[in-house]
């Protein structure tokens, strides 16, 4: 029997067994694995905060279909762009201890490499607030692919001057900082580096003491590639009609852009971590007040430090999506009321089923999204 029949019955067995379980209101595993089917999306893992703790995990379907492994709780996914916050969160501890400022020239930052700036830089400098919120100015609109394992990987240096063995352009100003909105994984880079050097010590190590082992997030790593101890946790990349791709997955030497392998737990983690530091109630990596920064949007566009903040129904959110190759993900947390969740998975046409899932999860746990503004007329004269 080949290797892929093989993991169809698998998936099929594990289906069943999905099937045969008791039902669990709106993540319900026959009703998910329904989604996963309709979409084609081998699996998905979700956790879901309330109260400012991760009420319940999930996980359904097959971590990879050739071998028909299952998912599980402690399986490990690409968390793509959802990188940047985490990696914006290092840069708020690198400020919050005096290394540098959140409005300083970014130029007198870097060390072994400096941003051009002419024209562009006249009235207003580059800013590691401006590179995290996407209003630097850098011009690149492109993702990053990632890299074939067992391929040479760029430097951050070769990446941000776009010569081999980097696959992207240069990142470049195209306009003036602040004076538009515009998405800039480029910039994360720079600001990666700007990171790095004056911490003096490589983006993987700084982020696991500074902020992953802090929060508790034992499954997650900025190490790329994947090292041999997490490959057994990892799913494998698949395409929008659920076929496994010919790698298993890419490698992101774009760390804080993209390189971040994790789980929802440990993603919930954060956000919570992030709830109760705004509230002034936990400080395991960062005060209140340089929290405030992660989540104030900062004048232009739609992003503040790291992350995407959204007014839904009567609700302030503060979120991110992510898509790498075979991968996507999406996570969004209430900025006061204590809940939220995080939706990972290894499959290209992921984004309708990850929508389905919010929109039932925030029904069920009865999230403000839904709440219309109160009458005019009511409440004390």
């Amino acid at each position: 029997m080949s290797k892929s029949m093989i993991g169809v019955l698998t998936f099929l067995l594990c289906s069943l067994t999905l099937l045969s379980r008791q039902s669990t209101g709106v993540l319900d595993p026959a009703s998910v694995q329904q989604l996963l089917t309709q979409f084609k999306v081998p699996g998905v893992s979700v956790a879901v905060i309330k109260d400012f703790k991760i009420e319940r995990a999930d996980a359904y379907g097959i971590a990879d279909v050739e071998t028909g492994s299952p998912v599980t709780t402690e399986t490990m996914f690409q968390a793509a762009s959802i990188s940047k916050t985490v990696a914006a969160m290092a840069s708020m501890k690198a400020v919050q201890s005096g290394l540098f400022k959140l409005d300083q020239d970014i130029n007198t930052i870097l060390k072994s490499w400096k941003l051009p700036g002419g024209e562009f830089t006249s009235e207003r400098p580059v800013t590691p607030r401006g590179l995290m919120s996407h209003t630097s100015g850098t011009g690149d609109g492109f993702g990053f692919p990632g890299y074939s394992p067992n391929t040479p990987l760029p430097t951050v240096v070769q990446i941000l001057d776009g010569v081999a063995p980097s696959n992207r352009q240069r990142v470049r100003l195209e306009r003036a900082p602040l004076t538009g909105f515009e998405y800039s994984g480029g910039a994360v880079m720079i600001e990666q580096l700007a990171l790095t050097e004056a911490v003096g010590k490589p983006f993987d190590q700084l982020t696991r003491e500074w902020v992953l082992n802090p929060i508790g997030m034992t499954n997650s790593t900025f190490e790329q590639p994947l090292p041999d101890r997490f490959q057994k946790q990892a799913a494998r990349a698949h395409d929008r009609s659920g076929v496994r791709m010919g790698d298993p997955w890419h490698v992101y030497p774009e760390h804080a852009a993209a390189g971040l392998w994790t789980t929802p737990t440990d993603l919930a983690k954060f956000l919570v971590e992030v709830q109760k530091s705004l509230l002034g109630q936990s400080n395991r990596v960062l005060s209140q007040s340089m929290v405030l920064e992660m989540v104030t949007p900062v004048g232009v566009g739609p992003y503040a430090v790291g992350f995407q903040v959204e007014k839904q129904g009567e609700g302030w959110y503060f979120m991110h999506g992510g898509s790498n190759w075979g991968f996507q993900c999406t996570m969004i947390a209430h900025r006061v009321k204590g809940y939220g969740v995080v939706i990972m998975t290894n499959g290209d046409n992921a984004g309708p089923l990850m929508q389905e899932l919010r929109r039932r999860i925030q029904q069920e746990y009865k999230w403000d999204v839904f709440d219309k503004p109160i009458p005019r007329g009511y409440g004390p004269n």
